[in-house]
This record gives structure tokens, sequence and C-alpha cells, in this order.
């Protein structure tokens, strides 16, 4: 145990700081502290000394230089086991710091700023906390440091406890925390200001390092199967995307709702009119674009009603009560994602405890590497974002598509992006018919998106991720009933399928553009 006799508190976030230092004080704990914490606990009655009249040196520079002083670093540095150092501490008349609680200048916060100066950005960069947390938490056996009010109520009830000390495993704890918390920091200070000054260090356009910072924000009742712990996390530094979603209703999400909700999300922004996307294990099962979101919704659902039972929705629309009330009557469902909701429509909901509604006002795409983790490693990688110029689709057989069916064909190109490999859509009009994913050959992901659209697919569009290597999956085409098809082309087969494209009397297009989604 370490009894707690003088502590140094230095805040930028006050949150539940008077409630601890009042505890402190209750133990006659001597309380040294800066600026607007000072004043803060001045306010609430409770004594403080300011760090300028202890150390007897005022602050400086703007309040640049106040804690980056001997008697600060000495009395946190010192080993109290080590005579030498307490008789230099008596020496120079340095008195010993058993209790840090610092917090750092908000520097994430400062840089989502709009149209934040460099010069502020460099302002909350903080150096004397870091300095102190550091300082207290290499000597944590008799140092207690505290940098997130998280851990108050804790050590509040660990000195009520112990008679105001502290036991040393908790300390410990603290004391690792803080390195956390300063490294945390310290990373996206250089994230920033290496993006900022382009001073990175790249190979064909790539970091030669490459540092993310994440934070857990959820824990998840267990990973894609039960028996895997899992946990959500956010990045630190990112203001936009899924990790924005609130929650309006239902039960708490798991972890392949919110790997699905991404996919939803992420595909349905690709569409300007009013779009629908339901999702299933990480795959769409229907999509639809039309002027009306209710048809827009039913037009997906309906393209593989069987597949769409447990699905995610995503809308790229406020939910109204037309669509509210077809999605009602749909088979369950476990999540839905839209920028907004009518009362109308959450009232329709409200009884469907289990439904999980999210609501997510930005839909703008954001442009962020990829990254795919493999044993020991990492994958990373730009975002497709890659999009058709209609100007240099080429047309490749004796029969055109009409100006419906390149409508068709461009819509049905935008699903394929998100269709896991081998990947064929058909579509007819701004909704898909028939989806084929995730197979080993690209003529049985024909083959599935032919049977799934049965009867439907009668003079279908066909979209495909990838060029076809062999003119198999043609003659499939052809007996599912597709008139017109768009793939990338490029391979070696690509005469022979023009071929047999032609024999069949089926219009196609090449784009140039592979798509594929591992």
């Amino acid at each position: 145990m370490v009894k707690i006799k003088r502590a140094l508190i230095s805040l930028s976030d006050k949150t539940g700081i008077v409630d601890l230092a009042r505890e402190l004080k209750k133990f006659n704990v001597e309380i040294i502290s800066t600026g607007g914490t000072a004043k803060l606990l001045r306010e609430s009655n409770i004594e403080v000394k300011d760090v300028s009249q202890y150390t007897g040196f005022p602050e400086m520079l703007d309040g640049r230089v106040k804690t980056l002083h001997p008697k600060i670093h000495g009395g946190l540095l010192a080993l109290r086991r080590n005579q030498e150092h307490i008789q230099t501490l008596e020496e120079q008349g340095i008195s010993l710091i058993d209790l840090v609680v610092v917090n750092l200048y908000p520097f994430e916060k400062t840089i989502r700023k709009p149209g934040v100066s460099i010069d502020e950005v460099i302002e909350n960069i903080d150096i004397g906390g870091p300095s102190m947390l550091r300082s207290a938490a290499k000597n944590h056996q008799s140092v207690a440091v505290i940098c997130n009010p998280h851990h108050y109520p804790q050590v509040i009830a660990e000195l009520q406890k112990n008679n105001g000390s502290l036991p040393e495993d908790l300390m410990r704890e603290l004391g690792i925390e803080a390195y956390r918390h300063t490294g945390q920091y310290d990373t996206t200070i250089y994230n920033y200001l290496s993006s900022y000054f382009k001073t990175n260090k790249t190979v064909e356009g790539f970091p030669v390092e490459f540092n993310l910072s994440f934070e857990k924000i959820q824990s998840l009742r267990y990973g894609e199967n039960p028996h895997q712990q899992a946990a959500f996390y956010k990045q630190r530094d990112k203001t936009k995307g899924l990790i924005k979603a609130r929650q309006l209703q239902g039960k708490e999400l798991s972890f392949n709702n919110i790997l699905d909700l991404n996919s939803a999300l992420e595909l349905v922004k690709e569409f300007k009119n009013p779009a629908a996307v339901v999702v299933k294990h990480n795959n769409p099962c229907g999509v639809a674009e039309d002027k009306s979101l209710a048809r827009a919704y039913f037009n997906a659902w309906k393209c593989d009603k069987l597949s769409a039972f447990g699905g995610i929705v995503a809308l790229n629309r406020k939910m109204d009560l037309a669509t509210a009330k077809i999605v009602a009557k749909s088979d369950f469902l476990e999540c839905i994602i839209a920028p907004a909701y009518d009362k109308e429509a959450l009232g329709l909901f409200k009884d469907k405890k289990n439904l999980r509604l999210l609501e997510l006002d930005d839909l703008s795409i954001v442009d962020e590497p990829e990254f795919k983790r493999v044993s020991g490693g990492m994958l990373l990688q730009g975002k497709d974002l890659l999009t058709l110029d209609t100007n240099n689709l080429k047309v490749v057989t004796k029969k055109k598509p009409s100006r419906g069916q390149m409508e068709s064909l461009i819509f049905g190109w935008k699903v394929a992006k998100h269709v896991k490999s081998n990947a064929i859509v058909f579509t007819k009009g701004t909704k898909t018919v028939g989806i084929g994913a995730g197979q080993m050959s690209r003529v049985d992901s024909v083959m599935i998106a032919k049977n799934k659209s049965g009867k439907l697919s009668k003079g279908c569009c066909l979209a495909s991720d990838a060029f076809f290597p062999k003119e198999d999956a043609i003659s499939w085409a052809h007996k599912a009933g597709a008139q017109a098809i768009i793939q990338p082309g490029g391979s070696i087969a690509d005469q022979r399928i023009i071929r047999a494209c032609d024999k069949h009397k089926i219009a196609m297009v090449t784009t140039g553009i592979r798509h594929f989604k591992h």
C-alpha cells in the first residue's frame, strides 16, 4: 500500500475531479494544481496550492512552461527506498508527490475543428502533461497516476477502503495505462503532422511504416461464432462512417451485424436516387433504385425473399411511413440503417423489440485505405472508388445495347462491385433479379443467379465483376434469357466470348475495370 500525502492535478477534461479532490482532502492530502483546474477546485471550496507557488517559478511562455521543473519531476521520479535519492530531495528542498491526475490537451478535438489552423493545432500539443504521466508511470511502485476520469470511482473506493492508501496492483495498472494513453496521443500527433506536412516516407505510394490507433467502444457478445470473443473499436482520428451511427432501438449489435451493416452502407452510397439494399452474410441479396423509396425497398426485398430473412437493410433516404409499412410486412430482419426516420415510421416498429434501427445522417463516401489482417502481417490497399466513364465503354458485339439496357448494365456494375467474387448480377431496369456470389468458378455464379431469378431472368442484363475465361458462362446466360452483358474484358478468350455473344444475339460492352471483392 502507498499512502497518498501529496497530489498534483492538472486537467483539460475536468469531469469528476471535484469529487475526487474532496475525497483526497478527507485524508488530508495536499493538492497542487495549475490554471483552470486550480480555479475550479477553489470555487468548489477545496484548498489548493498553485504549481507556481510550489516550484517558486511563474508559468511562462503563454503556459508552455509550468510543470517542467525539478521540483515536479524530482518529486515524481525519486525512488523511495533509495536513500541517496531521498537525501538529494532534502538538500534541494523537493517534496515527494504520490499521486498525479493529468489528462492532455484536446489534440484530437482540435484537429476535427473545421478550418483549424496549423498554429492552433501545434499549440494543442501537450508537453508537460505527457512528461508528468510518464514520470509518474515510470515510478508506479510509489506514485499513482490517473489519466482517465473513468478510474476516479475505483480510486475513491480504494482510498475509502484503505484509509487514504492505494494498493500496488492498482497503481501498476494505472501506470501501464498512462503509457498506452501517451503512446496513442503521440501516434495521433504523428499521423496528423506527417499528413499535413507530407513528410511520411512512401515507397510506390504507400508509407514505409503504417500506424493506426483505436479505442474500444463496445464489448460484443461474441465474434463470428459463439466460441470467439470479440469487441468493437473506433479509429481515434475518424469522425465519419458507420462508427457514427446512432442506434434508436433493438438488441445490442453483434459482430456479424456490424460487418453486414458496413457492407450494406457502402453499397447504398453508390446511388443518387432513392435506393435500398438487403445484405445477408456480407453479400447483397437484393438491390434496387427507384423514384420511390418504398418501391426501391420492395424490389430489393423481392429479388431474393428467402435470403432476405434475417437480413440487413440500408436505405439512402429517410425512412418514410410508406416504406415502413412495406418493411413491417417483410419477414424477420436483423437491422435497418437509414439517414433518418419519420416519427410515424418509428411508431410502426416500436413493437418489434428485436429489430435494430440505426440512424446515420452522413452517407458521404469515406476515402480511406483498406487493410486485411494476415498471419504475422497486414495487406493495405486503396479503396475501390473507381467509377465508370460511359464514354470509355466499348460495345464489342454486333448487337448494341439499348439505352434502357445500358442504364441497367451500369446499375448492375455498381452492385457487382460490392458482391464477393466471383460475382454475377442479373438486373432489370434498376433492380436486381438474381445474384450469384462467392463461387470458385464464374459459370457457377451465373447458374446460381439464374436459379435465384427463375422466370424473372428472361430479358435481363448481366454484370460480371471480372472477365469470362470460357464460353460456358455465356451459354448459361443465354439459357437464363440475358439480353446484354457488361464485363471488364481482357481475357485471352475475349474473341471466343464475343463470338459466343454474337451467336446468341447478346449485346456486350467492356469496361476495362475489374471489381474483385474477396
